[in-house]
């Protein structure tokens, strides 16, 4: 495999993923629109795979699972944007609506 010729330092990385987690949580909690919190919440697992594989490469001998994890973690983020979208549409057509406060499936 090799060393990269300009390795990222492991801080930036670091606050890079500290910064994405921010602007995912920010997103999900503030944002009214369904599709805008999924990508929120996206954000956020990226933001999770970043640390994953930064503290992968640490160590004295660096190892694969940090990134096996983090092909596990995106594979759980698809399967969660495919539900989510499915029942996103589901709510759509039964309330003609995307807005959270809107879709409440309780209230009859």
């Amino acid at each position: 495999m090799g060393t990269a010729p300009f390795p990222v330092p492991t801080g930036s990385l670091l606050a890079l993923a500290a910064l994405l987690f921010c602007i995912g949580l920010f997103g999900a909690l503030t944002r009214r629109n369904v599709i805008i919190v999924l990508v929120s919440i996206e954000l956020m697992l990226n933001a999770a795979n970043i640390n994953l594989v930064t503290f992968s490469r640490l160590g004295v001998a660096p190892n694969l699972s940090g990134q096996v994890f983090s092909l596990f973690t995106i594979t759980v983020a698809a399967a969660e944007i495919a539900v989510g979208l499915a029942l996103l549409l589901a709510l759509f057509r039964l309330r003609k609506t995307s807005e959270v406060k809107d879709l409440n499936v309780h209230k009859w």
